[in-house]
Parts: structure tokens; sequence; C-alpha cells
């Protein structure tokens, strides 16, 4: 089988989940030797990178010879340089459904809840158009819409979370949207599940998790996961389309070297003012995680895992004094915070600093605190 745009957040776990089944799975991505990394996914040889453009319909057509099953995972959320979403999102789309029909073999098509050709929202537009053109050249295409999708390395919770460590203030855009955050790993079960034949074809499938939240909730839940107080605001419309107009400025100013973290466009705040959950249609007619066999995983069973990178004391934070400890500086504390705390910084060997740092034994006053302590016998 060939994956386009395997090695992306998402397609590493689709490669992974196909790799434990016993697939050959080649990789169709425009750098082969930035995918080498998933080749310790499955063994030697199963996995291999080849060289694709979706803007090349030639390059689409050589990765896809003697493949039984193509899928397609390439989608943008900001459009930049050649990269556009008709050239990606639609135009790509068809090249891999066409090439699919030629050769007799199944089409697996992400997409994203959302996609609806009336929306004033070119992703949500381009999106639906494409799911349009797989389905005229492969009937029998399988079509994915997952909600916003989380876990390790995503662009969600992580975004917010590195922005939380950065900003007092945590502007949103479409704060009360809805959202019905996927775990990666259920989405990549579900495609593996179409590859194995066990998901009717011909049908569009709406992936969202147990829980179904505003922006601001999961945001706020992030805060709490990784214990930082901060202020949350829910901008109006216009007041995030003025925020996004300079981001975008200030992107092309920097050549595009503005941090990920920090692009915000116009199109994605018009996307973010729409809800994005599973449609009632769905449920009733069982094209969701449910409807083919799989329970959802909550987003609590998984971010705390990978989000305390971003708490203060990292993976020796602990529940105990938590509403105090958000409270404390970005800086090593130079006391203990309660007394049942592990933290002894007058025995510590190492720097120390905070206001209070000159306090330990051995150590020479100075305005920036401690440079050195002494640790006690035993």
């Amino acid at each position: 089988m060939t994956i386009y745009g395997g090695s992306g957040f998402l397609g590493r776990h689709v490669v992974r989940a196909l790799a434990k089944r016993g697939y050959r799975i080649r990789v169709a991505v425009r750098r082969p030797d930035l995918a080498l990394f998933l080749q310790p996914l499955g063994k030697v040889n199963q996995i291999v990178a080849v060289q694709a453009n979706l803007r090349y319909p030639d390059s689409v057509v050589r990765a896809a010879e003697r493949s039984d099953v193509l899928i397609n995972l390439v989608g943008i959320l900001q459009e930049t340089g050649s990269q556009s979403f008709a050239r990606l999102q639609v135009d790509g789309a068809e090249a891999i459904a066409r090439a699919a029909a030629r050769q007799g073999a199944r089409m697996i098509h992400v997409s994203a809840i959302g996609a609806d050709p009336a929306s004033p929202s070119v992703y949500a537009r381009t999106k639906a158009e494409g799911e349009a053109r797989v389905f005229a050249a492969c009937p029998d295409a399988v079509v994915f819409r997952p909600s916003l999708i989380f876990g390790p390395g995503d662009s969600f919770f992580n975004r917010f979370a590195g922005l939380a460590r950065a900003l007092p203030v945590l502007p949103l855009a479409g704060g009360q949207s809805r959202f019905q955050p996927a775990f990666v790993g259920d989405v990549a079960e579900a495609i593996a599940r179409a590859v194995d034949g066990t998901v009717a074809p011909g049908k569009v499938y709406e992936l969202g998790g147990p829980e179904v939240g505003t922006l601001e909730h999961f945001v706020r839940y992030m805060l709490k996961t990784i214990r930082r107080k901060r202020v949350v605001v829910d901008l109006p419309a216009p007041a995030a389309k003025l925020q996004a107009r300079m981001l975008e400025i200030a992107d092309t100013l920097t050549f595009g070297l503005l941090p990920d973290s920090l692009k915000l466009t116009r199109d994605q705040v018009t996307l973010l003012q729409n809800d994005n959950v599973v449609s009632e249609a769905a449920k009733a007619e069982g094209r969701t995680f449910e409807g083919i066999g799989i329970t959802p995983t909550a987003a609590e069973a998984v971010v705390p895992g990978y989000l305390w990178t971003f708490r203060k004391a990292g993976q020796f934070a602990t529940d105990q004094d938590e509403s105090y400890l958000s409270e404390v500086p970005d800086t090593l504390a130079s006391k203990p915070l309660a007394a049942g705390s592990q933290h002894r910084p007058q025995t510590a060997s190492g720097p120390a600093i905070g206001a209070d740092a000159g306090s330990s034994p051995g150590a020479g006053q100075g305005s920036r605190g401690v440079r050195w302590g002494t640790r006690k016998p035993g």
C-alpha cells in the first residue's frame, strides 16, 4: 500500500498501526530522506519512503504502482508559497483517487469535520471539494472526517501549552466554539480497520472523542494539567481577525520564520467560528468511532502523559500544594514549598536562584544570589 503524507503527525501513527498488522508500506513524501525515522516502526524493508509531490501527478502515479490500497493524509492549515489549499486538498486528492481507480486499488481519504462546500472558510470548502472529487473517481472510497486530533506531538495542546509558558494572557479566536478532540491512536486504528476491509466503503465517517467542550474549556484544561495560571480571553471575531492579519504580516516580513505557535490566519479565525463536532446524522447511521467498533479515548487518559514537560518542575512536579506551585516564578525555588517537600536548597551543590538563595550555608552574598552552595556531610 502507499500512504501519501505518511511522515506527518497522523501519518506516523497510521504507519505504526499498519506495520503491526504486517502490511508492506510505501510512504510517499516530498523529502524521503526526512522520513527514514519511520523504518524502525516495522521489520527490515517493510517500510520504504519514496518521493512524491501532489502538485505533480506523474509522481503520484509512480508512488502508487503495484499498491492495492492508497491512503491520503495530506492536508494543510495555512497556505505557504506553492502549497495552496486548492493544489493539495482538491487537485492532489483527485490525483491520488485517479491513480487508485486506474489500477483498481482501494482509496482511503482523510478529510476534516467541518468540510462544507458552502463554508466561508477556504480550508473547509477545499476539503469538501476534495471529498467530492475522490468519490467521483472512486465511488467505493472510505472518507474519514476527524475533529481536532490530539496526542504526543500534536499542534493543539502542545501549542497552547508553549504559549502559556511564555505569555501571561492567552487570546482565543472562537473560544465558545465546540470541539470533540479525537486521540490520534484511535484515528490511526480506524484507518487501519478500513485497510483490513472491516469498514463499509462508500461512506463518510466522522470521528470525535468522548468529550464535547468549547475551545476555552480545553485550553483551561491544558492550564490545569500544566499547573499554570493564565488569563484566558475570548476575542470577538473582528478583534481575532485583526490579530490574525497582524500575525500574517509579521510572518511575511520574517520570511516565514515566525514560530508555528504564533501563526494564525484570517481563514483559521473564520473556521474557528463554527462548531467542530460529530453530526447527529453520523451518530444515527453508525458513521462514528463507536459504529466501527472503537471506543474513543478521553483526553484525560493521554494528555497529562506528554504535557508534563510544560510544568515548572517538569516530571518532578507533584500534586501537593498545587495552588501554591502555580504562583512560583519560572526559576529554581529557593526554599521548600511544603513540610513534606524533598527540595532542600541548603544542601545543594549547584547554582541556586531566588530571593532567599543567599541563605544557603557556605554561600557568599551577592545581588544575584548564591552561585554555589555546600553539601552537608551524610
